[in-house]
């Protein structure tokens, strides 16, 4: 890629380590649910070592407890395919790294493209990227605005995708956004992001602490609010109640059932939640039904249906996309198989002009889908109309770079690289060993 390869010719990836680490949000019932009801944020993490000592690779995958172990597991799996090769080989066509890594002849029968398999070839694919651009001294953002149309379409695995978009199409709607790309970048780096705020929301925050928490994203210059909604119809208009007299009537509210209802009880549910005027319900039903999630938009619209958290590969947004089954793209950093293929529905969501408002609740996600949107609008959308990338308020200061998210609005990332936690939150958050663990 590009003329500036051969900046490291002779760096070689020569192992890697894994940790399972996870931080105790239980106690607390942050991040709690319909369906999760006292989740402990956790990942499944990767550090690719390589022959200069200074550079390093971390990417990780996003879980919430008991299973990370097997998240870790598999990234074993995967990982020793990269140990061995050139640095600058594997950036030179991260496309080829991506298609390997999801072909494995052998482990693609464990999926194929999705669960705990994709999951882990997101750790490894991303870890390379964190590689990559740190080599080049670039926070990721940075790294691929600076890709050319033809570079970034070669990203991408387009089979399975040809009937919704080309790549000749792809590289024609790159071509067309080229040319603001730097003034869309000084916009973000002047103004920032747009973010909307799910702390205040959680299923197991009493009616006291959701006020508060409403009333302090207000002061913080929020202007959407998300709140978990699906336990019982009575608690779900008691506390939209609150969250709507907080907010106001100019605010955006959003809800989120993270699974719970079929679809009729979702089409009745959201019937006796209407009168809120909620912006969209998210993940009403399963992740994998995308007729089911069409029938729900049909049946409730204005308000919008958004999913995509859980969607498992790209073929499942392709065809959320062309159901018109969504009003916005939730794409996961690492649910999805790294960033490439989060390119590929960044791609697919701006063919059928469907914003991409990026799934974070959860640790490290916040600080990998910045670097993500911000590339989306600069090369692939040219847009900020309704997208807004989502924003918890806990677990920042494990990471090198936390995000900063300043009067409701995410700033542009500054370090090189894509997204690491720091030594020390690795070693005392290390299950089941590390001191928060193992102290009792």
């Amino acid at each position: 890629m590009r003329a500036e390869v051969n900046v490291l010719p002779e760096v070689l990836v020569t192992g890697f380590d894994t940790v399972d680490v996870r931080f105790p949000t239980s106690l607390a019932l942050d991040g709690s649910d319909a369906m999760n009801q006292a989740p402990d944020y956790s990942a499944a993490y990767l550090v690719l070592r390589t022959s200069a000592p200074e550079l390093e690779g971390h990417g990780f995958c996003f879980t919430i407890g008991r299973g990370t172990e097997i998240c870790v597991e598999a990234i074993r799996a995967l990982a020793p395919m990269v140990v061995g090769e050139k640095a600058e080989d594997l950036f030179a066509d991260m496309g080829g790294l991506w298609r390997r890594l999801v072909g494995d002849s052998q482990l693609r029968w464990l999926g194929p493209e999705k669960g705990v398999m994709h999951m882990a070839t997101a750790a490894v694919v991303n870890a390379v990227w964190d590689l990559y651009a740190k080599a080049r001294r670039k926070p990721l953002w940075k790294l691929l605005v600076e890709l050319t149309p033809e570079e970034i379409v070669a990203l991408v695995d387009f089979r399975y995708l040809t009937d919704a978009l080309t790549p000749e199409q792809a590289l024609a709607l790159l071509r067309e956004r080229e040319a603001g790309r730097a003034e869309r970048e000084a916009r973000l780096a002047a103004g920032g992001y747009p973010a909307y705020d799910t702390s205040p929301g959680w299923l197991g925050y009493d009616d006291d602490k959701l006020r508060r928490r409403c009333r302090e994203a207000v002061d913080a210059g929020f202007t959407h609010v998300k709140v978990k909604v699906g336990g019982s119809l009575e608690d779900d208009r008691r506390r939209l109640r609150i969250a709507r007299d907080v907010l106001g009537p100019d605010r955006g509210l959003m809800l989120d059932a993270n699974q719970v209802w079929s679809v009729p009880e979702a089409i009745a549910w959201m019937a006796e939640l209407a009168p809120f005027e909620p912006w969209w319900i998210e993940e009403p039903t399963s992740p994998d039904d995308v007729l089911g999630h069409a029938a729900i938009a049909r049946s409730v619209a204005p308000v919008r249906v958004v999913t995509g958290e859980h969607a498992q590969n790209r073929i499942i947004f392709k065809q959320l996309l062309q159901a018109g089954a969504v009003a916005a793209c939730q794409v996961d950093a690492c649910r999805l198989a790294g960033v490439n293929e989060v390119i590929a529905v960044l791609l697919l969501a701006a063919q059928f002009g469907v914003p991409v408002c990026p799934h974070a609740g959860g640790v490290g996600l916040c600080e990998l889908v910045v670097h993500l949107s911000a590339f989306d609008y600069i090369a692939v959308s040219g847009s900020l109309d309704e997208r807004m990338i989502e924003y918890v308020d806990h677990l920042h200061e494990h990471f090198t770079e936390p995000v900063r998210v300043v009067g409701g609005r995410y700033l542009l990332p500054r370090s090189p690289g894509y997204a690491a936690m720091t030594p020390r939150a690795l070693a005392d958050h290390r299950f089941p060993d590390g001191p928060v663990w193992s102290s009792g």
